[in-house]
């Protein structure tokens, strides 16, 4: 019993340092929203054949950015048809997302196409 629990002790702590292992220092502190990232919005946002802004990728992101985070979130939360005929669904087709889980998750990914700064 006691090295069942063990293993799963060493199990969950592994998990955890690896779930943080080659995440730059500079997103640090967005950990909801990357949990969010990975449980929904990578399906789009991980996927260049979507159209959808990739993660990391500042030129997509930086006209976005520049409407402000209101926008962002609107967007997000209530859906967007883009110009070339993209869209965004609301709450990425996952409707039981809260709405500050979604805010999280445009935080990380907006984050993540900033520049790092030495």
């Amino acid at each position: 019993m006691f090295l069942r629990k063990s293993l799963g002790l060493a199990v969950a702590l592994l998990g955890a340092a690896s779930a943080h292992a080659g995440r730059p220092p500079e997103l640090a502190g967005f950990e909801r929203g990357r949990a969010v990232w990975l449980g929904t919005c990578q399906l789009c946002h991980a996927e260049p054949a979507t159209g959808a802004p990739q993660l990391g990728d500042a030129e997509a992101w930086a006209p976005r950015a520049a409407q402000g985070k209101a926008v962002l979130y609107q967007h997000a939360l209530e859906g967007f048809m883009g110009p070339l005929g993209d869209e965004m669904p609301a709450r990425g087709a996952n409707p039981a997302l809260s709405d500050d889980e979604v805010k999280a998750a445009v935080d990380y990914m907006v984050r993540a196409a900033q520049p790092v700064k030495p």
